[in-house]
């Protein structure tokens, strides 16, 4: 689909393990209550690793699925330690086709989201136990940058939602959360690992095998 808007946000988020459940949960939720036209009920969060504040759309339904992608992309994390992983958010509208003897529904993307992670690994325990005040301060450090890099996400997302707007199909649900979506998650495979996943979904109006 020719049409499809893809943002991909960056820096690469370098995060301990520890913290990517919370990390993706504030960033989808964020992107989905940003394209939630409809009347929801906002619910504001407050991170308990970081000092940022995020929306939901207080639909249980989009906690549910939110949740189920972070724990499939936490077991990937746990199996490929060191590893690049990608989340993608994709949003889609539904379409008739019409054949000479059955209508069939086909999924068009029109905005898709690349949130790519990677996971650091813990210091060495001899590092830890000999360098007690310098493993604290790397901690620091790392929580710092990582700081940064969810803010700077954060003001992407807002930035894209307002500067790009041709792209969006008209509204034509009254829920709260407007447009459909799915979340899929990639390993590394590579330079451009991410472009694949990205290709498949726009060459095939059924969702990719990685959803299954």
């Amino acid at each position: 689909m020719a049409n499809c808007e893809v943002f991909a946000l960056k820096p690469v988020l370098e995060l301990e393990a520890h913290q990517v459940r919370e990390v993706l949960r504030l960033l989808l939720h964020t992107i989905i209550f940003q394209r939630a036209l409809g009347p929801v009920k906002p619910v504001e969060r407050d991170s308990e690793l970081f000092d940022v504040t995020w929306v939901e759309c207080g639909d249980s339904e989009v906690s549910k699925r939110v949740e189920e992608k972070i724990g499939q992309f936490h077991s990937w994390v746990q199996k490929n330690p060191g590893k690049r992983g990608q989340v993608c958010l994709s949003f889609y509208e539904k379409r008739q086709r019409q054949s000479w003897f059955s209508t069939s529904e086909e999924r068009f993307y029109w905005e898709q989201w690349l949130v790519d992670i990677r996971v650091l690994g813990p210091a060495p325990a001899e590092f830890e136990e000999q360098q007690a005040v310098a493993a604290s301060s790397l901690r620091a450090q790392r929580r710092q940058r990582a700081q940064a890099a969810i803010e700077g996400c954060l003001t992407a997302v807002v930035r894209h939602v307002n500067e790009k707007r041709d792209h969006i199909p008209p509204v034509v649900s009254a829920s709260a959360v407007t447009f459909p979506f799915d979340i899929t998650v990639a390993g590394d495979s590579g330079p451009g690992f991410g472009l694949d996943v990205v290709r498949r979904m726009l060459q095939h109006t059924n969702p990719p095998s990685v959803l299954h």
